[in-house]
């Protein structure tokens, strides 16, 4: 059966292959604005702790392992929303699932903004996290399943621009506003997006698959432009779905069948590989350690700021130019040799003839590994995710990689503190082989999905 079902794919979907690249409307841009709007409140959660620590900890009197757990408590709430984020999509819809997700986080922020005793406190994280849980899927998902093949990887890749941008907000204004006021910045977008989902098309990928035919070539033909003829890009989503529904019954168990092993390993580990790459210590305690390196705090935090914005539109270009797999392993390598720079920046601490360069090592590995991740590994590894997954496992395989990235991130981010205690300059060092890791598991296992479309992306596993 399985057979069967790949040569009926490979047959439909390899006629007229050659087609006109479909317009880029001001309804798709605005469409993917307010799908990624809500990841600025994501952005805002990861780097919430960077510059709040001694003071939260000052104020409701929390010992170092009470806000270590505050901490990864965003995402653990992060692996629960996973938990129910693409079976959500799958069953109310990209829209409601969002909308759903912000109802969260603005609990949670409010809940942050005003909490008394640490109850409060982590109450507000677990809701933030629950709702950053359910975005983390929906988005890239969302936004790949609207976008037409030659800009889908730059209108992904917003996502993580939108997520800088909410970091870049946490770090500057972290540096004047209180804890509680800093809460708040986490609800504007959040009620942004609530307000535009009114205005813009479900997926038509998820219509189809609710046999809604006619509003699939509505939507597409609104995404699209009126001049654009949708009708092969219809049929080829129609013959996708339908495949898809000859699995309609498949298992958990059935993710683990020959056909499904390259996608899944290539999703569940690049998830592994950026959540260990120690993104967790420079993104949510980077004033932490720039104490720890003695380099000033406030100068920190502004560059940090400054930086990270810019440097996630590089991405944003590059992504469909260089391609996922080349913007990968340059990011990795970037990531590799920022790593080994906080090591010998802490190693040296101690050494007095050459104590002098921890604060400028410290700043440069800082500064350098943001910028690399905001560039590829931040966004790319969620761009391949909504890529590399057929219809008929996207629920399951999708729920299931989510999961794996908020899990590990919890286990990092919790263990962070305790890491830095015990040796920063190991803990670099072991992020340092994580990230070469990533360059030599790119080279193997990650296919270059530029240029295809979602269907053709799955054509090319299939002829593997």
């Amino acid at each position: 059966m399985e057979g069967d079902d790949s040569s009926v794919e490979k047959g439909l979907l390899l006629v007229n292959r050659e087609e006109a690249s479909a317009n880029t409307t001001p309804l798709l841009v605005f469409s993917t604005f307010i799908i990624v709007s809500a990841s600025f409140t994501f952005g805002v959660a990861a780097a919430y702790t960077a510059d709040t620590m001694s003071s939260i900890m000052s104020d409701l009197d929390l010992s170092l392992a009470q806000f270590s757990l505050f901490g990864s408590l965003s995402t653990f709430g992060g692996m629960i929303g996973a938990i129910f984020s693409a079976k959500a999509a799958a069953v109310f819809g990209n829209k409601m699932t969002l909308l759903l997700a912000d109802i969260f986080c603005i609990a949670g922020w409010l809940a942050i903004a005003s909490a008394k005793n640490i109850i409060w406190l982590d109450t507000g994280r677990l809701f933030v996290g629950i709702g950053n849980g359910l975005i983390s899927y929906v988005v890239p998902v969302f936004v790949a399943e609207i976008t037409p093949k030659h800009v889908r990887g730059a209108f992904t890749f917003s996502n993580q621009l939108l997520q800088n941008c909410g970091i870049a907000t946490a770090y500057y204004f972290g540096n004047y506003l209180s804890w509680r006021n800093l809460a708040l910045l986490g609800i504007f977008p959040c009620v942004i997006q609530v307000t535009g989902l009114f205005f813009i098309p479900e997926s038509p990928r998820w219509l189809a698959k609710k046999g809604r035919d006619k509003e699939v070539e509505a939507a597409l033909q609104r995404l699209r432009g009126k001049k654009y003829n949708v009708g092969r890009e219809s049929r080829e989503i129609k013959v996708s779905v339908e495949v898809s529904k000859q699995n309609a019954n498949i298992g958990f168990r059935s993710l683990f069948q020959k056909r499904y092993a390259r996608q899944l390993t290539i999703g569940i580990g690049l998830m592994l590989l950026q959540q260990f790459s120690g993104v967790a210590g420079t993104s949510g305690y980077g004033s932490t350690l720039f104490a720890l390196g003695g380099f000033p705090t406030r100068i920190g935090m502004t560059v940090l700021s400054l930086i990270v914005v810019p440097k996630s539109f590089m991405g944003l270009i590059l992504v469909d130019r260089w391609g996922r797999r080349p913007l990968l392993m340059t990011s990795a390598l970037g990531l590799c040799l920022s790593c080994i720079t906080l090591a010998i920046a802490f190693g040296v601490k101690d050494i007095p003839d050459i104590q002098q360069i921890t604060p400028i090592f410290t700043f440069i590995g800082i500064v350098s590994f943001t910028m690399m991740f905001a560039v590829g590994m931040g966004a790319l590894p969620w761009i391949i995710m909504s890529e590399i997954f057929p219809m008929d496992i996207k629920v399951l395989a999708g729920s299931l990689v989510t999961i794996a990235n908020w899990f590990t991130g919890f286990i990092a981010n919790y263990l962070v503190n305790f890491m830095l205690v015990w040796s920063p300059t190991g803990t670099f060092l072991i992020s340092a082989l994580v990230c070469g890791g990533t360059i030599v598991f790119t080279w193997c296992m990650v296919p270059e999905t530029r240029g295809l479309t979602l269907e053709e992306v799955q054509l090319s596993f299939a002829i593997i």
